[in-house]
């Protein structure tokens, strides 16, 4: 579905002036405060009888604006005097000074959002918006859960909720008062975190979620800025949720997490002397994925001091032809020495479609003797020990490190990115290190 403002945008200037001349007058003056006209589809509440709507995105995806438009469709009637579906709006952010900067007097706060005969006046000693028609926003920091013990209302609209420091306790006491009407509701505007209580809301049945990207929001941002955080945070996991608004979760004991991966990211890592490509293969031509990870190391020494890094996720789904086709284009792609491939329940099928692709390809079976999280974990202790690094890009990898644990995968599917991450630092780091250890104890 596109936007009033998209198509006004794509469409030839005769079609433009043929729209606007059909309009009336007062259409015509209205059409600028029409946010249905001229909204993107993650900024319309959506239909149904829900409690809770969280309007997940990334930075300056158009989440205050949603917010604000709401807020101002649950108040207004369908005259300047006439009353709303809502009388009682409680607007709650981290503190008061942002809640009045941001959702009141913001550039996509209320009073921006409001045309001039429905515009409500803010009465700064009362911390509050009064409409017209009598409806009334009262402002509340996420700092003091207190102050919204004994008020009540029949609506809400809640501000970068995540990174509240007291979130559960006002959340709570915000539930309590949402009491008015026939069906209160309540807003949920947030850049996403990996926090409890943002979890518990998206969970709940009575929850609907929508997501946008940063991008979505382009034409209100400055080109420079795109550019920057692309540059900086695309493909990381940072970025999955700074820009594109993904909820990224650590599971409880992951043997990876986002502090660990975050750390671990750099641009460039210079001069390796072995590549490998290391694939987990997928068997059948399915959903599955097939985990094709490419990574280097730079081998200086005595293993136990060797330095990794990982260079590209080249995961693929689709038949075995294709991820054989896209594992031998990795190694031609990176000069890698070797293609390393996990043959527990394909066996000899594995090599065999790979050599279709490349019969002189260099390559290496390899069998699993122990559960996924029990041949994770020395790979994990790498990264404690800062011995692995990551270039951007990543982002779809790190996710399934942070959902691994030495249980097993926290996560829907098979963990087959970080089945091939594994494979690839066993045959870089953990392998020569155990074959350099075994003569010293010969001798000694």
């Amino acid at each position: 579905m596109r936007s009033g403002a998209v198509w006004l945008a794509c469409a030839a200037p005769e079609e433009v002036e043929e729209f606007l001349a059909g309009l009336s007058e007062h259409a015509l003056l209205a059409l600028p405060w029409l946010f249905e006209f001229w909204a993107m589809p993650h900024q319309l509440a959506p239909d149904g009888d829900w409690k809770s709507w969280v309007v997940m995105g990334g930075r300056g995806a158009g989440k205050t604006r949603a917010g604000a438009e709401w807020v101002r469709a649950q108040v207004e009637g369908a005259t300047p005097d006439a009353p709303g579906r809502c009388r009682r709006v409680a607007l709650i952010g981290e503190t008061f000074d942002q809640v009045r900067e941001v959702m009141v007097m913001g550039d996509s706060g209320i009073l921006a959002c409001c045309p001039p005969d429905r515009r409500p006046v803010w009465e700064a000693g009362r911390r509050r918006l009064v409409w017209p028609n009598g409806a009334v926003a009262t402002c509340y920091s996420g700092h003091e859960p207190e102050a919204l013990r004994g008020p009540q209302f029949d609506a809400a609209w809640v501000d970068e909720l995540a990174k509240w420091k007291r979130a559960e306790e006002c959340w709570d006491m915000l539930q309590f008062a949402l009491r008015l009407g026939a069906h209160p509701q309540q807003v949920i505007t947030t850049t996403p975190r990996n926090v409890a209580v943002l979890k518990r809301i998206v969970r709940q049945a009575s929850t609907v979620v929508t997501h946008a990207p940063t991008e979505a929001n382009r034409a209100y941002l400055a080109e420079s800025f795109l550019a920057e955080v692309q540059a900086r945070y695309g493909g990381t996991r940072m970025g999955r949720q700074e820009l594109e608004g993904v909820l990224l979760e650590d599971a409880e004991g992951a043997l990876w997490t986002t502090a660990m991966l975050e750390a671990c990211r750099v641009d460039a890592f210079g001069d390796l002397d072995r590549i490998v490509v290391a694939v987990d293969p997928a068997v059948t031509s399915g959903g599955d994925e097939c985990g094709i990870v490419v990574a280097g190391v730079r081998a200086e020494g005595d293993p136990s001091g060797w330095r990794a890094c990982v260079l590209e996720d080249a995961t693929v789904r689709g038949s075995p032809l294709d991820w054989a086709k896209a594992a031998v284009a990795a190694l031609r792609r990176h000069g890698a020495e070797r293609l390393v491939a996990e043959v527990n329940q394909g066996g000899d099928l594995i090599e065999n479609v790979v050599r279709q692709v490349d019969p002189l390809v260099p390559f290496r079976a390899l069998r699993a003797s122990r559960g996924k999280g029990m041949r994770a974990e020395p790979v994990a202790a790498l990264y404690e020990q800062g011995r692995v690094k990551h270039l951007r890009g990543l982002g779809a990898l790190e996710d399934q490190m942070c959902r691994m644990t030495l249980r097993g995968y926290d996560g829907q599917g098979s963990p087959d990115r970080v089945d091939a991450l594994v494979w690839a630092l066993h045959e870089l780091m953990i392998g020569p290190a155990a074959q350099w250890r075994r003569p010293q104890m010969r001798v000694l």
